[in-house]
Protein backbone atom coordinates (compact mmCIF):
# COMPACT_ATOMS: atom_id res chain seq x y z
CA UNK A 1 0.00 0.00 0.00
CA UNK A 2 1.42 3.39 -0.99
CA UNK A 3 1.24 6.31 1.42
CA UNK A 4 -1.99 8.28 1.28
CA UNK A 5 -2.15 11.65 -0.46
CA UNK A 6 -5.42 12.57 1.28
CA UNK A 7 -6.23 11.98 4.92
CA UNK A 8 -10.00 12.05 4.40
CA UNK A 9 -12.16 11.97 1.26
CA UNK A 10 -15.80 12.86 1.90
CA UNK A 11 -18.80 11.82 -0.18
CA UNK A 12 -21.97 13.76 0.39
CA UNK A 13 -24.70 16.09 -0.70
CA UNK A 14 -23.20 19.29 -2.11
CA UNK A 15 -25.54 21.85 -0.61
CA UNK A 16 -25.60 25.55 0.19
CA UNK A 17 -26.91 26.26 3.71
CA UNK A 18 -29.21 29.21 4.37
CA UNK A 19 -29.22 29.73 8.15
CA UNK A 20 -31.65 32.01 10.01
CA UNK A 21 -32.88 32.43 13.56
CA UNK A 22 -36.51 31.50 14.28
CA UNK A 23 -38.89 31.19 17.21
CA UNK A 24 -40.59 27.94 18.19
CA UNK A 25 -43.87 29.38 16.93
CA UNK A 26 -42.49 29.67 13.40
CA UNK A 27 -41.65 25.97 13.34
CA UNK A 28 -45.15 25.14 14.51
CA UNK A 29 -46.74 27.42 11.90
CA UNK A 30 -44.70 25.76 9.17
CA UNK A 31 -45.42 22.23 10.43
CA UNK A 32 -41.72 21.49 10.97
CA UNK A 33 -40.31 18.71 13.14
CA UNK A 34 -37.92 20.46 15.50
CA UNK A 35 -34.24 19.37 15.48
CA UNK A 36 -34.71 17.03 12.54
CA UNK A 37 -33.96 17.03 8.83
CA UNK A 38 -36.84 16.93 6.34
CA UNK A 39 -36.41 16.41 2.62
CA UNK A 40 -38.48 18.91 0.65
CA UNK A 41 -39.17 19.66 -3.01
CA UNK A 42 -38.27 22.85 -4.84
CA UNK A 43 -41.71 24.44 -4.36
CA UNK A 44 -41.55 23.91 -0.60
CA UNK A 45 -38.00 25.31 -0.55
CA UNK A 46 -39.20 28.48 -2.24
CA UNK A 47 -42.11 28.83 0.21
CA UNK A 48 -39.97 28.39 3.33
CA UNK A 49 -37.29 30.74 2.02
CA UNK A 50 -39.95 33.40 1.45
CA UNK A 51 -41.29 33.04 5.00
CA UNK A 52 -38.05 32.80 7.00
CA UNK A 53 -36.07 35.74 8.30
CA UNK A 54 -32.74 37.07 6.99
CA UNK A 55 -30.28 34.27 6.42
CA UNK A 56 -26.56 33.59 6.10
CA UNK A 57 -25.59 31.67 2.96
CA UNK A 58 -22.60 29.36 3.15
CA UNK A 59 -21.57 26.12 1.50
CA UNK A 60 -22.76 23.20 3.57
CA UNK A 61 -23.72 19.58 3.48
CA UNK A 62 -22.71 17.20 6.25
CA UNK A 63 -19.82 15.43 4.50
CA UNK A 64 -18.54 18.69 3.03
CA UNK A 65 -18.53 20.29 6.48
CA UNK A 66 -16.46 17.40 7.79
CA UNK A 67 -13.85 17.75 5.06
CA UNK A 68 -13.60 21.51 5.67
CA UNK A 69 -12.96 20.73 9.35
CA UNK A 70 -10.20 18.29 8.40
CA UNK A 71 -8.57 20.97 6.24
CA UNK A 72 -8.90 23.55 9.03
CA UNK A 73 -6.97 21.17 11.29
CA UNK A 74 -4.17 21.04 8.74
CA UNK A 75 -5.21 17.73 7.22
CA UNK A 76 -5.39 16.87 3.54
CA UNK A 77 -9.04 16.61 2.58
CA UNK A 78 -11.07 16.01 -0.56
CA UNK A 79 -14.78 15.99 -1.37
CA UNK A 80 -16.96 14.38 -4.03
CA UNK A 81 -20.46 15.82 -4.45
CA UNK A 82 -22.66 17.16 -7.27
CA UNK A 83 -23.84 20.70 -7.98
CA UNK A 84 -25.41 22.33 -11.03
CA UNK A 85 -23.59 24.91 -13.11
CA UNK A 86 -25.57 27.78 -11.55
CA UNK A 87 -25.07 30.59 -9.02
CA UNK A 88 -25.37 28.44 -5.91
CA UNK A 89 -23.16 25.80 -7.50
CA UNK A 90 -20.47 28.42 -8.02
CA UNK A 91 -20.79 29.50 -4.36
CA UNK A 92 -20.40 25.91 -3.20
CA UNK A 93 -17.32 25.23 -5.33
CA UNK A 94 -15.62 28.50 -4.40
CA UNK A 95 -16.23 28.08 -0.66
CA UNK A 96 -15.02 24.51 -0.36
CA UNK A 97 -11.89 25.07 -2.45
CA UNK A 98 -11.12 28.29 -0.57
CA UNK A 99 -11.26 26.23 2.64
CA UNK A 100 -8.43 24.07 1.30
CA UNK A 101 -10.45 21.03 0.23
CA UNK A 102 -9.71 19.28 -3.07
CA UNK A 103 -12.95 19.41 -5.09
CA UNK A 104 -13.10 18.46 -8.76
CA UNK A 105 -16.56 16.90 -9.30
CA UNK A 106 -17.90 18.27 -12.62
CA UNK A 107 -20.96 20.52 -12.30
CA UNK A 108 -24.11 19.32 -14.09
CA UNK A 109 -24.93 21.48 -17.15
CA UNK A 110 -28.66 20.76 -16.84
CA UNK A 111 -31.23 19.21 -14.53
CA UNK A 112 -32.23 20.24 -10.99
CA UNK A 113 -30.72 23.34 -9.42
CA UNK A 114 -27.95 23.13 -6.83
CA UNK A 115 -29.25 21.78 -3.53
CA UNK A 116 -29.88 24.00 -0.53
CA UNK A 117 -30.69 23.45 3.14
CA UNK A 118 -32.90 25.96 4.93
CA UNK A 119 -31.84 25.87 8.58
CA UNK A 120 -33.89 27.46 11.36
CA UNK A 121 -32.04 27.99 14.65
CA UNK A 122 -34.27 28.38 17.73
CA UNK A 123 -33.22 30.31 20.86
CA UNK A 124 -32.04 27.07 22.55
CA UNK A 125 -29.47 26.56 19.78
CA UNK A 126 -31.27 23.61 18.16
CA UNK A 127 -31.36 23.54 14.37
CA UNK A 128 -34.25 22.38 12.22
CA UNK A 129 -33.27 21.56 8.64
CA UNK A 130 -35.34 21.55 5.46
CA UNK A 131 -33.34 20.14 2.58
CA UNK A 132 -33.90 20.35 -1.16
CA UNK A 133 -31.32 17.96 -2.59
CA UNK A 134 -31.54 19.22 -6.16
CA UNK A 135 -28.46 18.39 -8.21
CA UNK A 136 -26.81 16.65 -5.23
CA UNK A 137 -29.01 13.58 -5.71
CA UNK A 138 -27.57 13.05 -9.18
CA UNK A 139 -24.12 12.01 -7.98
CA UNK A 140 -23.28 8.86 -9.94
CA UNK A 141 -20.52 6.23 -10.21
CA UNK A 142 -19.07 8.25 -13.11
CA UNK A 143 -18.23 11.02 -10.62
CA UNK A 144 -16.06 8.68 -8.53
CA UNK A 145 -12.41 9.20 -9.46
CA UNK A 146 -10.53 5.97 -8.77
CA UNK A 147 -7.12 7.54 -8.21
CA UNK A 148 -8.53 10.06 -5.72
CA UNK A 149 -10.34 7.37 -3.72
CA UNK A 150 -7.31 5.08 -3.68
CA UNK A 151 -5.16 7.97 -2.40
CA UNK A 152 -7.29 8.64 0.70
CA UNK A 153 -6.62 7.05 4.09
CA UNK A 154 -10.35 7.15 4.83
CA UNK A 155 -13.35 7.51 2.51
CA UNK A 156 -16.27 8.94 4.48
CA UNK A 157 -19.94 8.68 3.42
CA UNK A 158 -22.77 10.73 4.87
CA UNK A 159 -25.90 8.67 5.40
CA UNK A 160 -28.03 11.38 3.82
CA UNK A 161 -26.48 10.40 0.48
CA UNK A 162 -28.11 6.99 0.70
CA UNK A 163 -31.42 8.37 -0.61
CA UNK A 164 -30.72 8.44 -4.39
CA UNK A 165 -30.03 5.04 -6.06
CA UNK A 166 -27.18 6.34 -8.25
CA UNK A 167 -25.49 7.85 -5.21
CA UNK A 168 -25.67 4.46 -3.48
CA UNK A 169 -23.95 2.91 -6.47
CA UNK A 170 -21.30 5.64 -6.35
CA UNK A 171 -20.52 4.91 -2.71
CA UNK A 172 -20.37 1.16 -3.21
CA UNK A 173 -17.97 1.71 -6.10
CA UNK A 174 -15.83 3.96 -3.90
CA UNK A 175 -15.86 1.43 -1.04
CA UNK A 176 -14.60 -1.27 -3.38
CA UNK A 177 -11.81 0.96 -4.65
CA UNK A 178 -10.83 2.02 -1.12
CA UNK A 179 -10.67 -1.54 0.19
CA UNK A 180 -8.79 -2.64 -2.91
CA UNK A 181 -6.16 -0.03 -2.05
CA UNK A 182 -6.02 -1.11 1.60
CA UNK A 183 -7.85 1.99 2.86
CA UNK A 184 -10.67 2.42 5.38
CA UNK A 185 -14.32 3.25 4.70
CA UNK A 186 -16.44 5.18 7.22
CA UNK A 187 -20.17 5.91 7.39
CA UNK A 188 -22.11 8.44 9.44
CA UNK A 189 -25.76 7.54 10.06
CA UNK A 190 -26.60 11.28 9.75
CA UNK A 191 -30.13 11.42 11.20
CA UNK A 192 -32.48 9.15 13.16
CA UNK A 193 -35.19 9.50 10.50
CA UNK A 194 -32.63 8.70 7.80
CA UNK A 195 -31.86 5.53 9.77
CA UNK A 196 -35.57 4.77 9.88
CA UNK A 197 -35.77 4.84 6.09
CA UNK A 198 -32.69 2.70 5.46
CA UNK A 199 -32.20 0.66 8.63
CA UNK A 200 -31.80 -2.71 6.94
CA UNK A 201 -29.41 -1.33 4.33
CA UNK A 202 -27.25 0.46 6.91
CA UNK A 203 -27.12 -2.71 9.00
CA UNK A 204 -26.06 -4.67 5.93
CA UNK A 205 -23.24 -2.18 5.23
CA UNK A 206 -22.06 -2.63 8.82
CA UNK A 207 -22.44 -6.41 9.03
CA UNK A 208 -20.89 -7.07 5.63
CA UNK A 209 -17.76 -5.08 6.43
CA UNK A 210 -18.47 -2.61 3.61
CA UNK A 211 -17.79 0.06 6.23
CA UNK A 212 -14.94 -0.19 8.73
CA UNK A 213 -15.95 2.69 10.99
CA UNK A 214 -19.47 3.86 11.92
CA UNK A 215 -20.42 7.24 13.40
CA UNK A 216 -23.75 7.64 15.22
CA UNK A 217 -25.26 9.89 17.82
CA UNK A 218 -27.37 8.44 20.62
CA UNK A 219 -30.71 8.91 18.83
CA UNK A 220 -29.41 7.35 15.60
CA UNK A 221 -28.06 4.35 17.46
CA UNK A 222 -31.39 3.76 19.22
CA UNK A 223 -33.20 4.04 15.89
CA UNK A 224 -30.77 1.62 14.23
CA UNK A 225 -31.64 -1.13 16.70
CA UNK A 226 -35.26 -0.03 17.35
CA UNK A 227 -34.88 0.21 21.11
CA UNK A 228 -34.99 2.78 23.91
CA UNK A 229 -32.25 0.93 25.80
CA UNK A 230 -28.91 2.60 25.06
CA UNK A 231 -26.84 -0.16 26.68
CA UNK A 232 -28.59 -2.82 24.61
CA UNK A 233 -28.11 -0.87 21.39
CA UNK A 234 -24.44 -0.31 22.19
CA UNK A 235 -23.95 -4.02 22.84
CA UNK A 236 -25.44 -4.83 19.44
CA UNK A 237 -23.27 -2.25 17.73
CA UNK A 238 -20.19 -3.66 19.44
CA UNK A 239 -21.01 -7.12 18.07
CA UNK A 240 -21.68 -6.00 14.51
CA UNK A 241 -19.35 -3.07 13.72
CA UNK A 242 -15.61 -3.32 13.28
CA UNK A 243 -15.24 0.10 14.90
CA UNK A 244 -17.81 2.65 15.98
CA UNK A 245 -17.95 6.13 17.45
CA UNK A 246 -21.03 7.28 19.38
CA UNK A 247 -21.56 10.92 20.32
CA UNK A 248 -23.86 11.82 23.24
CA UNK A 249 -23.94 15.65 23.21
CA UNK A 250 -23.17 16.96 26.71
CA UNK A 251 -22.44 13.42 27.93
CA UNK A 252 -19.37 13.21 25.71
CA UNK A 253 -18.44 10.52 23.20
CA UNK A 254 -17.15 6.98 23.04
CA UNK A 255 -15.31 4.67 20.67
CA UNK A 256 -16.08 0.94 20.73
CA UNK A 257 -14.10 -1.81 19.03
CA UNK A 258 -14.35 -5.43 20.05
CA UNK A 259 -14.60 -5.60 23.84
CA UNK A 260 -12.91 -2.24 24.31
CA UNK A 261 -14.59 1.07 25.10
CA UNK A 262 -12.90 4.46 25.27
CA UNK A 263 -14.86 7.48 26.53
CA UNK A 264 -14.13 11.20 26.70
CA UNK A 265 -16.08 14.08 28.21
CA UNK A 266 -17.54 16.89 26.13
CA UNK A 267 -15.37 19.99 25.92
CA UNK A 268 -16.81 22.88 27.97
CA UNK A 269 -18.60 25.63 26.05
CA UNK A 270 -19.53 29.01 27.53
CA UNK A 271 -22.77 29.14 25.53
CA UNK A 272 -24.36 26.79 23.01
CA UNK A 273 -25.34 29.11 20.15
CA UNK A 274 -26.08 26.72 17.27
CA UNK A 275 -25.69 22.92 17.17
CA UNK A 276 -25.59 22.87 13.35
CA UNK A 277 -22.57 20.84 12.29
CA UNK A 278 -21.61 19.54 15.73
CA UNK A 279 -21.54 15.92 14.55
CA UNK A 280 -19.87 16.91 11.27
CA UNK A 281 -16.99 18.65 13.00
CA UNK A 282 -16.65 15.94 15.63
CA UNK A 283 -16.11 13.56 12.73
CA UNK A 284 -13.46 15.94 11.31
CA UNK A 285 -11.36 15.59 14.43
CA UNK A 286 -11.85 11.88 14.90
CA UNK A 287 -11.23 11.00 11.26
CA UNK A 288 -8.04 13.05 11.04
CA UNK A 289 -6.79 11.44 14.23
CA UNK A 290 -7.67 8.00 12.86
CA UNK A 291 -5.93 8.74 9.55
CA UNK A 292 -2.82 9.96 11.36
CA UNK A 293 -2.64 6.91 13.63
CA UNK A 294 -3.75 8.62 16.86
CA UNK A 295 -5.09 6.53 19.73
CA UNK A 296 -8.91 6.33 19.99
CA UNK A 297 -8.77 8.62 23.05
CA UNK A 298 -6.73 11.26 21.20
CA UNK A 299 -9.04 11.05 18.20
CA UNK A 300 -12.13 11.41 20.40
CA UNK A 301 -10.63 14.40 22.20
CA UNK A 302 -9.77 16.08 18.89
CA UNK A 303 -13.36 15.52 17.75
CA UNK A 304 -14.67 17.02 20.99
CA UNK A 305 -12.50 20.13 20.56
CA UNK A 306 -13.84 20.66 17.04
CA UNK A 307 -17.47 20.12 18.08
CA UNK A 308 -17.12 22.61 20.94
CA UNK A 309 -15.85 25.29 18.56
CA UNK A 310 -18.67 24.82 16.07
CA UNK A 311 -21.54 25.01 18.59
CA UNK A 312 -20.22 28.28 20.01
CA UNK A 313 -21.35 30.30 16.94
CA UNK A 314 -23.85 30.35 14.09
CA UNK A 315 -22.99 28.11 11.14
CA UNK A 316 -21.46 24.71 10.44
CA UNK A 317 -18.01 25.88 9.35
CA UNK A 318 -15.27 26.74 11.90
CA UNK A 319 -14.45 30.39 12.56
CA UNK A 320 -11.85 29.79 15.26
CA UNK A 321 -8.36 28.36 14.72
CA UNK A 322 -8.92 24.63 15.18
CA UNK A 323 -5.19 23.87 15.13
CA UNK A 324 -4.58 26.38 17.93
CA UNK A 325 -7.51 24.97 19.94
CA UNK A 326 -6.13 21.45 19.52
CA UNK A 327 -2.69 22.57 20.69
CA UNK A 328 -4.24 24.31 23.69
CA UNK A 329 -5.91 21.01 24.57
CA UNK A 330 -2.56 19.26 24.39
CA UNK A 331 -3.21 17.51 21.08
CA UNK A 332 -0.30 17.73 18.66
CA UNK A 333 -1.04 17.67 14.92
Amino acid sequence: MTSARLDVLGFGNAIVDVIARAEEAFLAEQGMRKAGMTLIDEARAVAIYGAMGPGIEVSGGSGANTTVGVAALGGKAGFIGKVKDDALGAIFGHDIRAAGVHYATPAAPEGPETGRCLILVTPDGERTMNTFLGAAQNLSPADVDEATVASASVSYLEGYLWDPPEAKAAFLKAAGIAHGAGRDVALTLSDAFCVGRYRSEFLDLIRSGTVDLVFANEQELLSLYETDDFAAALARLRQEARRAVVTRSAKGAMAVFGDETVEVAAEPVAQVVDTTGAGDLFASGYLLGHARGFSPEQSLRLGAVCAAEIISHIGARPVGDLKALARAAGIGL
